[in-house]
């Protein structure tokens, strides 16, 4: 089965993946010299992408090679256009590159990594009742057990909204009804 070329930008990208999306541009035609060229940039990395002319249109193809090594999180991009000494940024948008399945990464979100760490810390705290201690002039202090059921609750409901959850016991937001004859 072919995968359709879209008209538009990708709003995320699977390293590993291809990807194609075709642009017409009327007043920029491909075949009047006009070169399409995109820009993805967030705090660490910066990817530039060609397009290649298809006639009047302007045709965009990253190979599984070249998206294998983008790395993931939140990109903002920019299209320009470019003929001889003319250049314009023509479009901008935002896009994520999601981690991939064959990198040794972390995939869980912010909350649920949170939420794993507090409820590792309450499980751990059940066998320790030591609120301070210090060796070799450290010192570590622990947050308050009701400070940290106030964080978990809070991360609970985050994780069950990421989810799709109304609730941190994983209930369901749906109700459910039946008509019967």
């Amino acid at each position: 089965m072919a995968i359709d070329t879209s008209n538009t930008e990708p709003i995320s990208i699977i390293p590993g993946d291809t990807v194609k999306w075709k642009r017409t541009l009327a007043d920029y035609p491909a075949s009047a010299g006009w070169a399409l060229s995109y820009e993805l940039l967030n705090a660490q990395h910066r990817y530039q992408i060609a397009a290649s002319a298809d006639g009047n249109a302007h045709h965009v193809v990253i190979s599984p090679q070249t998206t294998q090594n983008y790395a993931p999180g939140a990109y903002d991009w920019r299209a320009r256009i470019t003929n001889a000494d003319e250049v314009y940024t023509i479009a901008t948008g935002r896009l994520t590159i999601s981690p991939s399945f064959g990198a040794a990464s972390d995939v869980r979100s912010h909350a649920r990594r949170t939420l794993d760490a507090i409820e590792a810390v309450l499980e751990g705290r059940a066998t320790s009742a030591t609120a301070e201690y210090e060796i070799n002039g450290r010192r570590l202090k622990y947050i308050p057990l009701n400070e940290l059921h106030a964080m978990r609750s809070k991360y609970q409901r985050e994780v069950a909204a990421e989810e799709g959850k109304s609730g941190p016991r994983g209930v369901s937001g749906r109700i459910v009804v039946r008509f019967g004859a």
